[in-house]
């Protein structure tokens, strides 16, 4: 295992689905039943620090030229629930998705255009052996999509502040199923009250993605790094999923003024975080 620095990278939030051991053919079940065993496990900053890390040489490396063998590791009910990394899908995933996000001069500086069409050229080639792949992980930067607190609920909310050595952790855990009917409930609404829009297609998405996963898996909401660069005030205040919840409720009960206070206060709260992204 490449060693990894310990400066914590502060931007990356995560949805991630754990699936039971059994839903693993052979052999990688066997790889991650003696996987779950190791008393080393990385975390998901490690994780991170490595993807960074394969950017510093000259060409950068975009995507790990090996598939990661790591994954995080739970408990559901006695049962052995695992999450592949899968880094190397994620990082072709994410490299697609680029030139949506930076201007191009600054695109071509990070990764030059001949880098990414061999990486693209790559992926095709893998794709094409592997049609069927999908990612267990979700990785957004700076922000929590908010169609992703559809899929969980304050009650399942856990906030830890932290001291020492421990980290603070804010983070939702909810089963598989529990995450398919509120994702379901949510789109009967919101198509009946505004038709379109981006939570729309943010929620049809990632229903899609849950649908690909064992029924009795688990399904984690995690502010990841973000922790680290907001105030314990503010996490300790941070119920987005609770306004997420009322203002679908709202807009079940045809509420319009209830649902835009919900609105206005995941507006006014997510601002902040990017400006401090900003500021960065």
């Amino acid at each position: 295992m490449p060693k990894v620095s310990p400066v914590i990278v502060p931007y990356a939030t995560y949805l991630r689905v754990y699936e039971p051991l059994a839903a693993f053919p052979e052999p990688e079940r066997g790889h991650w039943d003696r996987y779950a065993r190791r008393p080393d496990r990385p975390s998901y900053q490690d994780e991170l620090r490595r993807s960074l890390a394969d950017l510093l040489p000259t060409p950068p490396i975009p995507v790990p030229v090996h598939e990661s063998s790591d994954a995080f590791v739970t408990e559901v009910d006695g049962v052995l629930c695992v999450c592949p990394w899968r880094t190397r899908l994620r990082g072709w995933q994410a490299l697609g998705e680029l030139p949506e996000e930076l201007p191009k001069p600054v695109l071509d500086a990070a990764l030059p255009e001949v880098v990414r069409h061999q990486a693209a050229q790559d992926y095709e080639r893998w794709l094409a052996r592997n049609p069927d792949a999908r990612p267990w992980i979700r990785t957004a930067a700076w922000q929590v999509p908010l169609h992703w607190f559809v899929l969980v609920s304050d009650e399942e909310r856990r906030f830890d502040k932290g001291s020492g050595d421990i980290p603070p952790m804010l983070r939702y855990r909810t089963p598989m199923v529990q995450a398919r009917r509120r994702v379901a409930r949510a789109l009967r609404t919101l198509k009946d009250a505004i038709d379109e829009g981006p939570l729309i297609d943010g929620l049809v998405d990632v229903g899609r993605w849950l649908e690909e996963f064992h029924p009795r898996s688990l399904v984690e909401l995690d502010y990841g790094g973000l922790v680290h660069t907001l105030p314990a005030g503010d996490l300790e205040d941070d119920h987005s999923a609770a306004d997420v919840a009322a203002g679908i409720e709202a807009l079940r009960h045809g509420d319009g003024a209830a649902a835009g206070a919900a609105y206005a206060r995941l507006v006014e709260r997510w601002r902040a975080v990017r400006d401090r992204r900003s500021a960065n």
